[in-house]
């Protein structure tokens, strides 16, 4: 069966429809410029849309995408830092409160940065590396688990390195000490719909969202039969 955009096409027409075609729709508020709380860093996975799963509205969420959720270090020499640029644009002309580093289970960067296979001077080798202190800790502490066990704690170790990273970006830390910045690490399991956020006092990451109980079922029943 060949695939077409047709449907994508539908899709926005069906968008159109539903947004411009009475006065008063949210796209008339927002012609003028946007006004967004929150960046979020998330992954460019087809199934983590940081704005549905936050029930988000246009101009409610500015949102940077990129593989395995990354954020790299401070590097002001680097003359293609398109999330530097992204941040910098969403901390300093936007003024957001808020920036989220969204990470998720089954993420195809971290998986290929445990497995090692994607070749090292490849241009995802080359990103994968921002998270390499995520990949060495789990494999450094958690040697004896499962590979699947070693991912997941290597997803959310890759939130807390990019955490990390963005202190390295001086207007970043200067508004976190100012208390006009808040940074927040989550991680979204899609087996359970569970969203969990990094504690920075218990030093671990604690339920923000219970997962719903028909969700813990069957999440339960696959790891059983596993």
């Amino acid at each position: 069966m060949k695939h077409t955009v047709d449907h994508l096409l539908d899709g926005f027409k069906r968008f159109q429809h539903q947004h411009f075609g009475a006065e008063g729709g949210v796209f008339e508020t927002l012609r003028d410029g946007q006004h967004p709380s929150t960046l979020v860093i998330g992954c460019c996975d087809s199934r983590v849309h940081p704005p549905m799963l936050m029930d988000a509205a246009p101009g409610e969420v500015f949102t940077v995408r990129n593989v395995a959720n990354l954020v790299p270090p401070n590097e002001p020499d680097n003359p293609h830092a398109s999330v530097a640029a992204a941040l910098e644009f969403a901390v300093l002309s936007l003024e957001v409160q808020h920036v989220i580093v969204l990470g998720h289970s089954g993420c195809g960067g971290i998986r290929a940065l445990m497995q090692r296979s994607t070749l090292a001077d490849s241009a995802l080798g080359r990103w994968l590396r921002i998270a390499e202190p995520a990949r060495r800790f789990v494999c450094t502490h958690h040697a004896g688990v499962s590979p699947e066990r070693q991912q997941a704690l290597a997803e959310r170790a890759a939130v807390l390195v990019s955490l990390e990273n963005l202190l390295s970006y001086p207007w970043v830390s200067a508004r976190v000490e100012q208390g006009l910045l808040t940074l927040h690490g989550w991680y979204f399991d899609l087996h359970s719909g569970a969203l969990w956020g990094y504690d920075t006092d218990a030093r671990q990451f604690v339920p923000l969202v219970c997962p719903l109980e028909a969700a813990r079922e069957k999440h339960d029943r696959t790891m059983i039969a596993a």
